[in-house]
């Protein structure tokens, strides 16, 4: 399939946030909330509601269930949404993703999911260190990462991603090494490898701020590379800033087979359809922003109405300037006559001193062709990104 959900009345890509946690992990800073049986009930109803209102504008060849944890839904409350996307002709669709933590992953749900068409799992691991999981504030062992991975291979799915963390405060290099070969040696077919990133209004930020810690920025920067340099050696193609992926097919491929589609079209800039309390989707040159209350998004839901907490239409120009700068987090970066099919802008007029400031920099390449960051620019993927956006008028 294509890479690019290109702009039409009907859009490709849909992305559900489920916003029940069984914890609050201590890095985290998207909406989530404690799981009840009542309320994630009254969330599945709400849900419900909102694929059947925009159900006629959709045909979603990627799906991506993220919270949160969608795991934390009960098999009875997954039956329910299945069995609505089925009702509302939402199956079908070339990618699905569901994430899920490996103390949730039952073998009943994930056969589930795998007979109505979910392919792709993305598991939360973190770590496969106890001590650190521990810090983290995860409810899983490691244990429970192999016994839900070998779960999963036996419900059918042969496109699993483990997610994992770097520069975590206590982690050694040693520690991180032996976490990626453990993971790399499970078999999976993707890797998300995150730096922790200390948001406000968690734990993780408050213990910081309070000298708890320090942030090594040499150890993070050397964690970093050994990550790529590991990912290669076993086979995995880094295509962008975090995210690393196998070859099933031609190995010459721009991107590799196994690479997400889903987050491919956020990254060029693509349509998606965005559901649930929090969800932020982008239709029609519109950012729409759900409420990210899920006791009022249920409310506006039960009234038939959309839940919007905002609706922002983007100019041709901010847009052009958001969807460069998260095509720069993809290795391949942006060729010119893709960037302007897309944007409707060429790069190399509009962009051009920006794209000279990052060459000056060392962190990009700019070719007859295309323009993308050098390894060293990746690594800075979000200091470049801020180059290229252009403010509303």
């Amino acid at each position: 399939m294509s890479y690019l959900s290109t702009a039409s009345s009907t859009v490709q890509s849909l992305y559900v946030h489920v916003p029940f946690c069984a914890a609050k992990c201590e890095y985290c800073a998207f909406f989530s909330e404690p799981s009840s049986g009542e309320q994630m009930n009254r969330f599945v109803d709400a849900l419900i509601r909102e694929m059947e209102l925009v159900a006629s504008s959709l045909n979603p060849r990627t799906i991506f269930f993220g919270g949160g944890t969608p795991s934390l839904l009960s098999t009875a409350q997954w039956r329910r949404v299945l069995e609505a996307m089925e009702r509302l002709c939402l199956l079908g669709a070339d990618e699905w993703t569901v994430e899920c933590n490996p103390a949730t992953v039952s073998a009943e749900k994930a056969r589930l999911l795998r007979e109505h068409g979910v392919n792709r799992i993305s598991m939360g691991v973190q770590s496969l260190d106890e001590g650190l999981l521990d810090r983290l504030g995860r409810i899983h062992s490691r244990e429970m990462v192999f016994k839900s991975f070998d779960r999963l291979r036996a419900a059918g799915f042969d496109n699993i991603n483990l997610d994992l963390m770097f520069a975590i405060p206590g982690q050694t290099m040693a520690i991180w090494k032996t976490t990626m070969a453990e993971a790399i040696a499970m078999g999976g077919e993707h890797l998300s490898c995150y730096e922790v990133i200390y948001e406000e209004d968690t734990p993780l930020y408050e213990q910081l701020q309070a000298g708890e810690f320090d942030v090594d920025e040499a150890v993070a920067c050397a964690m970093y590379e050994e990550l790529i340099d590991t990912a290669d050696a076993a086979g995995f193609v880094q295509y962008e800033v975090a995210n690393f992926a196998r070859h099933a097919g031609d190995p010459v491929a721009e991107l590799p087979s196994r690479a997400c589609q889903h987050n491919i079209n956020y990254w060029r800039g693509g349509a998606c359809q965005a559901l649930g309390p929090s969800a932020t989707g982008y239709v029609d040159g519109r950012r729409i922003r759900n409420i990210a209350n899920t006791e009022r998004y249920c409310g506006q839901l039960a009234l038939g109405q959309r839940a919007h907490e905002s609706v922002e239409q983007l100019s041709p120009l901010a847009s052009a300037g958001e969807t460069a700068a998260f095509g720069l987090r993809m290795n391949i970066g942006w060729p010119f006559r893709l960037f302007e099919q897309t944007t409707g802008f060429d790069l190399r007029a509009g962009w051009a001193a920006d794209m000279q400031r990052v060459v000056d920099s060392n962190w990009g390449v700019c070719t007859d062709e295309r323009f993308h960051l050098t390894r060293q620019g990746m690594r800075y993927a979000d200091s470049v990104a801020e180059w290229f956006i252009r403010p509303e008028a």
